[in-house]
């Protein structure tokens, strides 16, 4: 590792908490250097030199380096697995469940979430916590508009039922945002609360090192209540869940034992 982007490391930790040295270095010196070779810098010292002096250039690099490719039901046959096998189970056991969507990106997790709900109990009593790093992706998840390409898997009754059209955007229905609670959260610095019954973290891990990958399945499983579900993303599969306390409940859902 160059001893520029090894400074560079040190004083983004200093100055985000972010510590850039626990993601996969090849993918995320790419992605940054694209970043700074555009906008003309020379090295990462420099570049860290100018986010420190201009607040827009710091939200660009957060915004870039967490990686915002959301749609709404993303993978829709795991959707439906969620629906129609793993939350009967959970509502089985308790009629108000505990749900974490984290790394939420922009907002499409969340709300596909509380769509899903919607099927089993009114929107009213449906509650979501949804957290990422980056205060850009947070903001606009909040605002609930978006393009139509987000919404290709959505099933034709809840686009009626949850979104207004407006030019060339969709707009989710304000009690459907109701559900959701937003929070700032840097998964491997915070602490995660719960005990959750459920809790989605789905195309956010594989950015990850193997270190803080055994770290964070550590976390996430420590933060759900027994029999609590881990939904992961479908190039995610966790293939020694028993290290982490967890059982394979399905592909990419795992059951805290």
């Amino acid at each position: 590792m160059s001893q520029d982007y090894q400074n560079f490391i040190v004083n983004i930790k200093k100055k985000t908490g972010i510590d850039l040295s626990l993601y996969k270095e090849a993918q995320m010196k790419r992605r940054l250097l694209s970043l700074y070779e555009k906008k003309g810098f020379k090295s990462f010292n420099d570049f860290f030199d100018s986010m420190n002096k201009d607040k827009e250039l710091l939200n660009e690099f957060l915004d870039r380096m967490t990686i915002n490719v959301s749609e709404f039901y993303r993978n829709a046959k795991r959707w439906e697995v969620l629906e129609k096998k793993i939350i009967p189970k959970l509502l089985a056991k308790n009629k108000r469940l505990k749900i974490w969507s984290a790394a939420c990106s922009t907002g499409e997790e969340p709300y596909t979430l509380a769509m899903v709900m919607s099927n089993f109990m009114p929107l009213s009593q449906i509650q979501i916590l949804a957290t990422d790093l980056d205060e850009n992706v947070i903001a606009r998840a909040k605002m609930g508009v978006y393009p139509e390409r987000s919404l290709n898997e959505v099933p034709e009754e809840m686009k009626k039922k949850y979104f207004t059209k407006d030019g060339t955007f969709f707009k989710v229905s304000d009690d459907v945002k109701k559900t959701v609670t937003f929070r700032k959260q840097n998964l491997l610095a915070d602490s995660f609360g719960g005990p959750f019954d459920l809790i989605v973290c789905r195309n956010v891990l594989i950015y990850f090192t193997e270190e803080a990958k055994d770290e964070l399945y550590n976390k996430f499983s420590g933060a759900l209540n027994k029999d609590g579900i881990f939904f992961v993303g479908s190039t995610e599969q966790i293939f020694n869940p028993g290290k982490y306390d967890l059982e394979t409940e399905d592909t990419f859902f795992y059951r805290k034992k």
